[in-house]
């Protein structure tokens, strides 16, 4: 049995990777060397992740024998399920991350082999060999089934994703409602499901003769002891041996990720939610660090408040009067620049954002600090450089940080955090909940004011509904208001409510969700603009990150280039800002438009008063950390690599250079300097 599981999950990862290659195969790099390392590589990840699936069969198989049935073992036996019962019950194995449901399940199963071993201990040796038998059938048929199932969910991940597993697929673990709720309204499930089910059952079949002769034939006790204790030696080989990092041997990222294993990727995402800067990236004294970033964020408008070195906090004051106008703030889920007509899209998929872009400021050269949401997030609240690991707003330890939302309320505004779906998402509510947000989410709306909502949350239109009132509120009470937006509508399974647009809901494709969400926009400021509130408001509309990512590179600049529009028809001066610009620049180009005077810890700067050699973005993966300067990206990545290249801002791709010394400095002062922040709590409201 044990040989069955194994080469079945070595052949289906075979399968699975062939299947990801001939569908990549335009984007990898094809050599006969690169696939030759695909395979190879491949096969030594499917092998360490192999030895750990026939890790449980091995166990069981071991210590399934006719000793435990006689008196001696029935009583050893005993007290093992009873002392691993009480062990259970006031000791919980399961992360805090995962759901609460897996633990009682653990102790479940537990309890329910110990009632099946007293049955069996009555029963005649007839009876057990019979039940052996039925529980390696259920066994290899739960096992195929779930690997099946596995290389079904690569496939779909990596056509969305081009990826293997990483933190999305964690998350996707963890918040089981949404992800479920997702994969039915997205998927044909119940055709999936009975296929691998069928396929399963075929697998079970052919192999039922071999398992049937396992049952039967004999192997003493310490014959078996001493193979399961070779075959637990040989398991545990891996998690020194097999490194992470091999897969990385091309410079081509789809050939890079066809090299990995989806389940030994899912593992390593896990473990690596939050990576040390120091232990895993090039350093530089702190000192150093320190230096170079106070010298980055010194400007005309701001002054540090302390001689310390260690210390980038200042003050900033503007020369005109503090404009005490509310604020909106729009962030929209995946909206590529590439959606909008002034990027080059013959679509019409954002006819409003295109009317507006012409009544707006609009930043034209925007990228995005990330690929999630909450590393969105992260940068529009927190004005800080994408740490590697999981984005701060999952993180434990999060709370009353210097955010946007601090210096608002500072200023006597209302600080809100409004969302579509349910706030307990990606730890959202938490996050915003304890740093000078109030949430507001979906638990707010009457079932009579919801019109539409899939998995994700309700439709957009009426999230904006619920915003309008809630601002209309807000200005009863006779105090200025900050307002963050989130929308939920542009995410597979790109469902919205018949009627609104010309691209049927029944589609379900990416272009309706676009669509849709720009008619949801321009319907809420065709509302807001009858508002007593309007004239005196500023609105905000960005992207939290791109739709996609993909690409050829780790770092694809392409896949982090998002639009930005601020309007204000009574008080903002319609124009095209080309300037280079970091996510992170967001929160301090508001205040700066609002001439706020106020203390600050920010390291995004105001763009509009920011001189050319001090522009800069920041575009990440989890690991991959990358710095964009005069034309230079600088990526650093684990174990103390870096690289610098030549990017093109219109296809992606990127050359390798020998990078200017200044820009690759720099690149690595600011991710050290903001990890050094969070990790020595450095970055807490400034009062």
């Amino acid at each position: 049995p044990v040989l069955i599981i194994a080469s079945l999950a070595i052949f289906i990862s075979f399968i699975t990777r062939l299947s990801l290659l001939i569908l990549t195969i335009n984007d990898i790099d094809a050599g006969v060397l690169s696939i030759a390392g695909v395979f190879f590589i491949g096969l030594l990840y499917d092998i360490a992740t192999t030895l750990f699936i026939i890790l449980p069969l091995v166990l069981h198989i071991s210590f399934t024998n006719n000793y435990i049935y006689t008196r001696k073992g029935r009583i050893i036996t005993s007290i093992f399920f009873i002392v691993l019962l009480f062990i259970l019950g006031f000791t919980s194995i399961v992360p805090k991350e995962f759901n609460k449901d897996l633990h009682k399940a653990v102790i479940g199963y537990v309890l329910l082999r110990f009632i099946i071993f007293l049955i069996l201990c009555v029963s005649t040796k007839n009876v057990r060999i019979k039940w052996r038998n039925a529980v390696l059938w259920i066994f290899i048929f739960i096992t195929s089934f779930a690997l099946l199932f596995n290389a079904v969910s690569e496939w779909f991940f990596w056509k969305e994703f081009s990826s293997r597993y990483n933190f999305i697929a964690v998350d996707y673990l963890v918040y089981t409602h949404e992800t479920l709720g997702n994969i039915k309204e997205s998927y044909p499930v119940a055709a999936i499901i009975t296929c691998v089910a069928l396929l399963s059952f075929f697998i079970l079949f052919i192999s039922r003769k071999k398992i049937w002769s396992s049952v039967v034939s004999p192997l003493n006790f310490k014959i078996r002891f001493l193979v399961a204790a070779i075959c637990c030696t040989i398991i545990l080989l891996p998690l020194y041996l097999v490194k992470p990092a091999w897969k990385n041997f091309s410079s081509n990222n789809y050939t890079n990720e066809l090299a990995g294993n989806g389940i030994y990727e899912f593992v390593q995402a896990y473990q690596k939610n939050e990576l040390d800067f120091v232990r895993y990236y090039k350093t530089i004294p702190d000192s150093t660090a320190f230096t170079i970033i106070r010298n980055e964020l010194s400007s005309a408008y701001s002054s540090f408040t302390s001689n310390d070195l260690f210390d980038i906090t200042r003050k900033i004051n503007y020369p005109a009067p503090e404009k005490k106008m509310n604020v909106v703030l729009i962030s929209v889920e995946s909206l590529s620049a590439s959606f909008l007509a002034a990027f080059g899209n013959k679509e019409n998929i954002t006819p409003n954002l295109d009317s507006l872009a012409d009544k707006s400021l609009f930043f034209t050269n925007l990228y995005a600090s990330g690929t999630r949401t909450v590393r969105g997030l992260e940068a529009l609240s927190l004005s800080l450089p994408p740490t590697p690991g999981q984005s701060i707003v999952k993180r434990p330890g999060n709370e009353h940080l210097f955010s946007l939302g601090s210096v608002f309320k500072s200023k006597g505004y209302i600080t809100q955090y409004i969302y579509g779906g349910y706030g307990y998402f990606d730890n959202m509510e938490y996050f915003f909940g304890n740093n000078d947000y109030s949430v507001k989410d979906r638990n707010a709306l009457k079932a009579s004011e919801i019109h539409y909502a899939n998995i994700w949350g309700v439709a957009d239109e009426d999230l904006f509904s619920m915003a309008l009132r809630t601002m209309d509120s807000n200005y009863n009470q006779n105090k200025p208001f900050f307002s963050h937006v989130m929308t939920v509508s542009n995410h597979r399974p790109y469902t919205y409510p018949e009627g609104r647009i010309d691209i049927p809901p029944s589609k379900q494709i990416r272009e309706g969700a676009v669509k849709y969400t720009d008619f949801a926009i321009g319907n809420f400021l065709k509302q807001a603009r009858s508002k007593a509130w309007f004239n005196n408001t500023i609105f905000i509309v960005v992207a939290d990150h791109c739709a996609s990512s993909a690409g050829k590179e780790a770092l694809p600049v392409t896949g982090y280039h998002i639009p930005m529009l601020i309007y204000s028809p009574q008080n903002i001066q319609p124009g095209k800002i080309d300037a280079l610009t970091a996510q992170i620049d967001i929160a301090p180009t508001i205040l700066g438009l609002l001439s706020f005077d106020y203390t600050t810890k920010f390291f995004g700067q105001d763009i509009l008063n920011t001189p050319a050699e001090k522009q800069k973005a920041f575009i990440s993966t989890y690991q991959g950390l990358g710095f964009i300067e005069n034309n230079e990206l600088v990526i650093q990545s684990p174990v103390k690599k870096i690289n610098t290249y030549k990017p093109d801002f219109t296809t992606g791709e990127a050359k390798p250079i020998t990078g200017n010394d200044s820009t690759v400095l720099k690149a690595i002062a600011y991710y050290q300097v903001a990890a050094w922040m969070i990790k020595n709590r450095k970055y807490g409201t400034t009062e």
